[in-house]
Parts: C-alpha cells; sequence; structure tokens
C-alpha cells in the first residue's frame, strides 16, 4: 500500500496511537483543486488528521467531518473521511500565497487565521455529534491537540507535516496522533512527555523518510509499542452523475424551470473533487419531469 496508517498501543495500552503516510492522497488533492504551496500545507495536514481519525470509527457507514473556519486568506478548510481509509477535501481559497512565517516555512497559521475548529461526527444517529474550538495557532496539529484535550477530554499529542518539492509538487507528507488512556500512570506520561520533547518538527522527520513505524517509534521508544493495525487511506470521492442529478430534482420543479428558461446548459461542481458534471437543456428538461412525477 502506498498510503497508509497503523494504529498501535503502547505501555501495556496506557497509550493509542496512530500515524500515517499520504503523499499520494494530498498530491491528488493538490492536482485536483491546483492549490497553492501553503494551502497543500494546510489541507494536507487536515486530510492527514482525517485519514487517521477516520480509523477510529466504529462503522462502516460513519462519517467524520473536519471544518475550519478562520479570518485567513484561505478563509476555510474542509475534510470529510470514513473508516475505510477514503478522505477528501477541499479549500475555500485554494490560491493563498504568504511570505514564510519567521521560521522559514509555509505560513499554514497565517492562511487560516483565527478561528474554529469543528469535528462532526455523522454515527448514524439523529443528529451528528459535534464538538468545537476555538483555533489555538491555525497550525492544525496544535489545534486538534487542544480540541481532544478541551472537547472530548482526551490528552493528546497530534504531529502533522507535508514537505513540498522546488517544483511545488509533494514530496511527503504524514503525521502522528497520540493519546492517553485514563488510567495513565505519571511515569508513562513523563517518558512520553520527554519523546515528544524532542521532536521540532514532522517536517523534518518525513525529510528522513520516516515511515508511519519508524514516526512512532520514535515517539513511543521505551514504551513497548505494539502495532495493532495498518490500513490504506486514499483521496476518494464518492459524487457521480446519478448523485447530481438527484440533488437537482431535489431543489424543486420552478428553480429547474428557471434553468431551462435560461436555454443554456448548466455547470454543477463538486466542492470536494472538482469534478464538473454539465446538464443541457434537453437534460434538465427529462428532469423537471422526474420532479413533476414525485409531485
Amino acid at each position: 500500500m502506498t498510503d497508509y496508517v497503523v494504529r498501535a498501543t503502547a505501555a501495556d495500552a496506557q497509550i493509542r496511537a496512530f500515524a500515517a503516510t499520504t503523499r499520494e492522497t494530498v498530491e491528488t488533492a493538490r492536482r485536483a483543486h491546483n492549490t497553492s504551496p501553503v494551502v497543500t500545507a494546510g489541507l494536507g495536514r487536515l486530510l492527514t488528521a482525517g485519514a487517521m481519525m477516520g480509523t477510529m470509527l466504529k462503522s462502516d457507514t460513519d462519517l467524520l467531518t473536519l471544518q475550519i473556519r478562520g479570518d485567513g486568506p484561505v478563509h476555510g478548510l474542509t475534510v470529510t473521511a470514513d473508516a475505510n481509509g477514503h478522505v477528501k477535501g477541499y479549500a475555500d481559497n485554494p490560491a493563498v500565497i504568504l511570505p514564510a512565517n519567521a521560521k522559514g516555512k509555509l505560513d499554514v497559521g497565517g492562511s487560516v487565521g483565527r478561528g474554529t475548529l469543528s469535528v462532526i461526527r455523522d454515527l448514524g444517529l439523529k443528529e451528528p455529534y459535534v464538538g468545537q474550538t476555538d483555533l489555538q495557532t491555525g497550525e492544525i496539529g496544535d489545534d486538534l491537540t487542544w480540541y481532544f484535550a478541551s472537547s472530548e477530554q482526551v490528552p493528546s499529542s497530534v504531529g502533522l507535516g507535508v514537505l513540498m518539492e522546488g517544483n511545488n509538487t509533494v514530496r511527503a507528507s504524514g503525521g502522528f496522533i497520540v493519546q492517553l488512556m485514563p488510567f495513565a500512570q505519571e511515569q508513562t506520561i513523563r517518558q512520553l512527555e520527554q519523546n515528544l520533547s524532542g521532536i521540532d518538527s514532522v517536517t523534518a522527520l518525513l525529510d528522513q523518510g520516516m515511515t508511519p513505524e519508524a514516526l512512532l517509534d520514535r515517539v513511543l521508544e521505551g514504551l513497548g509499542a505494539e502495532v495493532e493495525d495498518r490500513s490504506s487511506c486514499s483521496f476518494f470521492c464518492n459524487c457521480s452523475r446519478a448523485r447530481v442529478e438527484k440533488a437537482l430534482i431535489s431543489i424543486g420543479k420552478r428553480e429547474i424551470d428557471e434553468m431551462i428558461a435560461d436555454g443554456e446548459p448548466i455547470e454543477v461542481n463538486c466542492h470536494f473533487c472538482n469534478k464538473n458534471y454539465t446538464f443541457s437543456v434537453e437534460e434538465l428538461k427529462t428532469l423537471a419531469k422526474k420532479c413533476a412525477a414525485r409531485g
């Protein structure tokens, strides 16, 4: 498998951990949306987090949505993921260009600005579970770390990185999520904190060619990490012409009749994969008839 997520435990299940490599996933998103380097980095981090958090879902029908809304020029980032390794996402403004930050890195935090992070889990119940926190830095990893601690009361550390080539393609992408269980002992916590304090940049580790397993070895050094599962992940959008037709029918005959009256084909764009679907006037008339038949 090219892109994949590793799930592991450590310290006799006092810690659960996830790590992922997502270069192909993020590069597919970059090509689909023609994102600038700083937007590729931000969206790539959120896609990586989504891929890992998707493996936390219990059912094949469960869905996870991560939404960032900020006052920075990118405005927003949206990612959805399922339990089967499928992840997709988009940026409201994919063409943002910003100078490097004070560390000489892509200024993801500056592109996002201040705002909110929402985590929405659709578990097939009447209403989805929605957790929301204020953005801490806009760097995404820090914001998810804060979200887990404040909204789900799970002490966590989230590290995410996207490394770009000189031609603006994705060289490497990946990250980790490490979480303490309620019964974690002080000695375990101290060892984990010591390990994490030695990690300055996930991007630097990716640049060394570290696999998800190697990332976890580094983060969980001395804690007896045990890999439990490996699963593939990829950028996948389930949009289709049939689904778009249903969406058009759902808006009602009056609106479709107005489109027909314009006498021009219409184009419907999928936000997630940027694919366009064109409907001729004759096709719109067919959809209008279907609306009428539904009463």
